[in-house]
């Protein structure tokens, strides 16, 4: 916590919203975020009923923040009241920088103050004060992630932010709107709504996570498999067998395939901006691997400097006028036929405000015409 003095109420708000079981042994998790990498991954530990003594004299109940933090880095911190010093790392709010504690995404008073309860959830974060001494990081849940998926398949996730003025006890969860969603090889970024539609390809376990100004969210586990494919314990479907799994639409068990390839951008995120002389130069993305085979893949980029319109060439590789405004007028070009595909412009792109559209081809004739944002259209501009 960046306080240094606590009122008497403030004390009491926090001691109502976080109340002291007499002889409780919660079971907890705690999780460390730097202000670059994560210093201690989500750890369960169970308190105890003994007091625990910090470095500057300062006793705290066995089932504190305090003595919660304490055992989950086995003493690896400051040990102070108000810390400075967590495995190694530190911020002394010399740039208005310190360790903001949270306690199941609410604003924590103080290691020392705030008592725990069972399943509670001790985030220590690294926080960058405003003029105002107000929090500008907020802790990130990523929510709505399945189980399993099947490869190739685009599922919806949530991303939610906890906010607060900086009052003990407190948070308003809101959208997470422009989080990115990263894992398993794939990004996505999420809308108003905080929703992001994530593509995984391959098979077998990966994680996802969330990221937001400065923030991590804890990773989620998913299982990419097609339910047959032995992976994350799935059965192995055997040579010769009788039943065949099938939409009866994917190209599977001799059906025919009328499911479209599914492409993704993922060089650059919805609503990016880039400084001058920092447009991007490479285009590139993937398309999740087809029964039928990836016959083509093409994109369409388009520019509007204040009104003047133009479309990339892939002929000429040069930027054409538009006599019309709007990516529907641009021209597609193609970038070949490989599932992660790329393409490397002549120069990288100047000011005004682009459309990268992708569209991929089947050998079966299969179009993936959806231009869906944060996957097949993205929308960023270059100052």
């Amino acid at each position: 916590m960046r306080t240094r003095v606590v009122g008497l109420a403030v004390v009491a708000a926090v001691l109502a919203a976080w109340p002291t079981v007499a002889g409780a042994a919660p079971t907890v998790t705690v999780r460390v975020e730097g202000s670059s990498a994560t210093l201690l991954p989500t750890t369960t530990v169970t308190l105890g009923t003994a007091d625990i003594t910090l470095a500057d004299g300062t006793t705290c109940h066995g089932n504190t923040a305090a003595a919660a933090l304490d055992k989950a880095t086995a003493g690896n911190w400051d040990r102070m009241p108000f810390v400075s010093t967590i495995l190694g790392e530190s911020h002394t709010f010399t740039a208005n920088d310190y360790w903001a504690e949270w306690v199941s995404n609410r604003f924590g008073g103080g290691l020392c103050t705030d008592a725990l309860n069972e399943g509670d959830e001790l985030l220590m974060l690294v926080d960058v004060a405003d003029a105002k001494s107000n929090p500008t990081v907020f802790p990130l849940v990523l929510g709505a992630v399945p189980a399993t998926v099947a490869p190739g398949v685009p599922f919806t996730v949530t991303v939610t932010q906890y906010r607060t003025s900086g009052t003990p006890g407190t948070s308003t969860p809101q959208a997470a709107a422009g989080a990115t969603v990263t894992g398993g090889g794939a990004a996505a970024t999420a809308d108003s709504a905080g929703q992001a539609t994530v593509l995984l390809a391959g098979a077998g376990p990966t994680t996802l996570r969330a990221t937001l100004a400065g923030s991590r969210s804890a990773p989620v586990p998913v299982c990419v498999t097609t339910g047959t494919d032995g992976a994350c314990g799935s059965p192995v479907a055997s040579a010769g067998a009788s039943t065949c799994l099938t939409t009866g639409d994917d190209g599977a068990c001799g059906t025919r395939d009328r499911r479209p390839p599914l492409g993704k951008i993922l060089s650059i995120r919805e609503g990016q901006r880039f400084g001058g002389g920092r447009g991007p130069r490479t285009l590139s993305g993937i398309v999740a691997p087809d029964p039928s085979g990836l016959a083509a893949v093409r994109l369409r980029l388009t520019r509007n400097d204040g009104g003047r319109c133009a479309t990339f060439d892939g002929r000429t590789e040069r930027f054409a006028t538009l006599k019309r405004c709007g990516a529907a007028h641009g021209k597609w070009f193609n970038v070949g036929d490989r599932e992660a595909w790329s393409y490397l412009l002549p120069a990288r792109l100047g000011r005004g405000r682009y459309v990268l559209d992708v569209q991929a081809r089947d050998r079966a004739g299969n179009v993936d015409t959806l231009l869906q944002r944060t996957r097949t259209r993205v929308v960023f501009r270059v100052s």
